[in-house]
């Protein structure tokens, strides 16, 4: 199964933001579209990518006056992205060793998705339990 699979389930809406706007503003559309990180963008390349994690680092290093930094001075940067075309397991594995949670998914140079560990590990759920059940039924029906 690849990532294209579950951007088909998903869907591909992308939320994203811009290097100029501020953490405050980005806190802001974390907790309004309750997900954890924002791919950030310069025209219609990902330059970064801003998540619940840039902000305890930002306060912490910062306190208060972390929220008025420009989320490019913030970013998590270069952003570690994969094609439609990747599988499952690979995206997994990336984002285990790489201790990430969110992956933009890139086709031809533009985002048109973005999966979580989340996604990814329901994907996985689910194909152990129709691949269970396909083997119950075959077993039965022996």
């Amino acid at each position: 199964m690849t990532i294209a699979a579950i951007l088909g389930g998903k869907g591909r809406d992308v939320v994203s933001m811009t290097t100029d706007q501020s953490v405050r503003e980005a806190v802001a559309l974390l907790a309004q579209r309750r997900i954890g990180a924002v791919p950030v963008m310069e025209g219609t390349t990902v330059v970064g990518i801003f998540s619940e994690r840039d902000v305890i680092h930002g306060l912490e290093a910062h306190g208060a006056a972390a929220l008025d930094a420009k989320i490019g001075d913030v970013m998590t940067s270069p952003a570690i992205t994969v094609g439609p075309s990747e599988a499952v397991i690979g995206a997994l594995s990336l984002m285990t060793r790489r201790r990430i949670r969110h992956l933009p998914v890139i086709e031809n140079g533009l985002v048109i998705g973005v999966v979580s560990i989340g996604d990814l590990v329901k994907h996985r759920i689910d194909r152990i339990e129709a691949d269970a059940e396909a083997m119950r039924s075959y077993i039965q029906s022996a």
